[in-house]
């Protein structure tokens, strides 16, 4: 028989992502809904190692589900990478009496958790929060489609000012290992072309794409590349190599970088988080540990935490497709 659960831990860490405020909010309301206390966890690891814990009740998370960012702050912690620091957090969740704990986070937050599971048996539950939508056993990350929305906004004006020029843009955005937003937002944003991680496009097909617009009458091209994109070292090398063999062309670039994890939650992500926050709460109180809470065609659905650490997100090549008939 499981153990009874009466008090549940809730923390964010890693990079941080909109929509993580209103899982927050889900699970803190979950706990009051089921009589449950609710401890909220500031700067993730680091702080459950120095006990920097306070009680959370409904009111507690008034005003947060249409704020960016995380009200509970997020913080790397080398020290929760041995075995001193995650002894240390162990004593201070026993001390406080909580009996289980709600990781916000993504793959390397994951990674912490279930070492912690394994090393004190301690129940944990995991909420894929991360932009760049590159965690297995879900379809969307928390930040995702708010992230994905940022983008096509900016490059909607971008492309304003390319057309007034006549002058060809390279746009990067946020993808170190996946290339989920520039290809979605690439399409999106009507992008000539769109290059990720998972595609080595080449420099020859590149230009050879770019000549074919030119040919065709563009006078103005907007390029999206996943800052994890094979083709060159950087976006800049990409820039001078373009303008050496296509001095037609005026080239800039765009780097995006932090905006895309900022801002409030698309209505998606609001609706995501309170969805994974209450499934996450009553997985717990239901006896289950050491699993993330994830959305698989449109169902809420749980995926142990080392499947969704090991497994892959694949890019969708219906997508791919798509891409690569819209640039045409």
């Amino acid at each position: 028989m499981s153990k009874t659960i009466k008090k549940i831990a809730v923390l964010t860490s890693g990079g941080d992502a909109p929509g993580m405020n209103a899982a927050i909010r889900s699970v803190v309301r979950t706990c009051a809904f089921y009589n449950v206390d609710c401890v909220g966890i500031y700067r993730g690891y680091q702080g459950m190692i120095e006990g920097d814990f306070k009680e959370m009740g409904p009111r507690s998370v008034h005003n947060i589900i249409n704020k960016g960012g995380t009200i509970l702050k997020s913080a790397r912690s080398k020290e929760f990478m041995t075995v001193e620091g995650r002894a240390k957090a162990h004593k201070n969740l026993i001390d406080a009496g909580v009996d289980a704990l709600v990781v916000i986070g993504g793959d390397g937050s994951f990674t912490g958790a279930e070492v912690f599971n394994s090393e004190f048996n301690f129940p944990v539950m995991g909420i894929p929060g991360t932009i760049d939508n590159d965690i297995f056993g879900t379809s969307h990350t928390l930040g995702y489609d708010t992230a994905l929305n940022t983008v096509v906004e900016c490059i909607d004006k971008i492309r304003d000012t390319a057309s007034s020029h006549n002058r060809l843009f390279f746009v990067e955005v946020m993808g170190r290992d996946a290339g989920h937003i520039a290809l979605n937002a690439g399409i999106g944003a009507g992008a000539e072309e769109i290059l990720i991680p998972e595609e080595d496009l080449g420099l020859e097909r590149l230009l050879e794409s770019l000549r074919k617009s030119k040919l065709s009458g563009k006078s103005s091209s907007i390029v999206v590349i996943a800052e994890g994109d094979k083709i060159g070292k950087n976006v800049f090398e990409l820039k001078d190599y373009v303008e050496e063999n296509m001095p037609e062309y005026d080239v800039r670039v765009s780097v995006l970088g932090h905006m895309q994890r900022g801002g409030s939650p698309s209505c998606y992500d609001r609706v995501l988080a309170s969805r994974l926050g209450v499934k996450a709460v009553e997985s717990i109180i239901e006896g289950k540990s050491n699993f993330m809470v994830g959305i698989i065609n449109d169902k809420v659905a749980l995926t142990p935490l080392e499947q969704a650490i090991k497994g892959h997100s694949e890019i969708d090549h219906e997508l791919l497709r798509v891409s690569d008939i819209m640039t045409t």
